[in-house]
């Protein structure tokens, strides 16, 4: 059977070459005699593989020499509980841009150790907006200002993060890292979880300017501290090799593709057809979110009648469109439009929307 077009928020698709490659080397890699699930993390062969894997990410986003790059495990939502730890003395402040489900993960993970304020939020308006900058009220010896570049759930998204003053900031970028151009010294520090735009589950992208990781921070132990990952190249442990190796393939795939700036035309294509058959459907289909501030990533719409969700998310399956049902919090629709997501997945979705409102409107 053909592969579906895959809208899911994450783990999301990934490019069918490189599920084929890292299909041909899951049984031997290269001469090693063995897979690369089973080779030594500390070997010549995946050393290799992690060393390339940090040369190309590092080309693809433009990452300068005074920034560390760690692959963590753990996911994004451990880096948000290890942020206040690193880099926050006792007791400091750290601010908070809230613009979503995950901006309000982040303070949530920080709170239990550190001073975590809600320095700006849009969710009295049901987080349909990014909060404007004149409405921050920073403070003045914060620790970092933490925003989240992209909210997977309610589909809202920075065009432009503001600076945030004397603070470092620090952005959570995982469903939109490498959709586009990045200026990494905008941020102090600046993370991902993988399985949206980088790779599979499991691995984490961690890009802090070095001088941050000269903090003290607070007590934690030598696994939870940056500096000491960075020192041992994400190694103080037996990272997640397999994830690591097909991060890796992915990064090397959107490098041959043609870079961010290539990925950001694509994304922009296909979230403008999107949102057009939304905005042209008389009403049938809705998107809530201050166009201005809509996200390219994750495009959450409404049917006019929930009556009606089941039968499109049963018949969206039959039309090789799947994981489109939207997340518990808001309920609806949710497509995810990564870079791994062809123009032709999106061409068919707003098809079949088409079709459904003819036959259901």
């Amino acid at each position: 059977m053909p592969r579906a077009y895959n809208f899911s928020p994450g783990p999301a698709m990934l490019p069918e070459s490189v599920l084929r490659q890292a299909q041909a080397t899951m049984l031997e890699y290269g001469d090693a005699g063995a897979s690369i699930l089973e080779i030594s993390h500390r070997g010549a062969d995946f050393l290799a593989v992690a060393h390339q894997a940090e040369a190309d990410l590092r080309t693809l986003l433009a990452i300068p020499d005074e920034y560390a790059v760690l692959f963590t495990s753990g996911g994004a939502t451990t880096v948000q509980a290890l942020l206040p730890l690193n880099f926050a003395a006792p007791g400091q402040p750290c601010d908070y841009v809230v613009s979503g489900h995950w901006g309000k993960t982040a303070l949530k993970q920080a709170a239990p150790c550190a001073d975590a304020r809600i320095a700006a939020s849009s969710e009295a308006g049901g987080f349909r907006d990014v909060p404007p900058r004149e409405q921050w009220r920073l403070s003045p010896d914060a620790a970092y200002v933490h925003v989240t570049a992209n909210e997977t759930i309610h589909g809202v998204e920075w065009r432009d993060i503001p600076a945030a003053g004397n603070a470092p900031l620090v952005a959570d970028f995982s469903s939109s890292i490498a959709s586009g151009p990045l200026d990494v010294t905008q941020f102090g520090v600046v993370y991902a979880g993988a399985q949206k735009n980088l790779g599979p589950v499991g691995i984490t992208v961690v890009i802090v300017r070095r001088d941050l990781l000269e903090r003290a921070g607070q007590p934690r132990a030598p696994v939870l501290d940056y500096r000491a990952q960075a020192q041992a190249e994400s190694m103080l442990n037996t990272p997640p090799s397999w994830n690591w190796y097909v991060l890796g393939l992915t990064v090397k795939w959107m490098l041959e593709e043609g870079g961010v700036a290539e990925f950001a035309r694509r994304n922009a294509r296909k979230a403008a057809l999107l949102y057009d058959a939304i905005d042209a459907s008389g009403g049938f289909y809705r998107n809530e979110v201050v166009p201005a501030a809509r996200s390219r990533m994750n495009v959450p719409f409404f049917l006019h009648d929930p009556a009606l969700d089941a039968r499109f998310l049963a018949e969206a399956k039959q039309a090789g469109l799947v994981a489109l049902k939207g997340h518990r919090v808001l309920g609806g629709m949710r497509a995810s439009l990564y870079n791994a997501m062809p123009e032709a997945g999106v061409q068919a979705l707003v098809e079949f929307m088409h079709g459904f409102r003819n036959a259901h409107g």
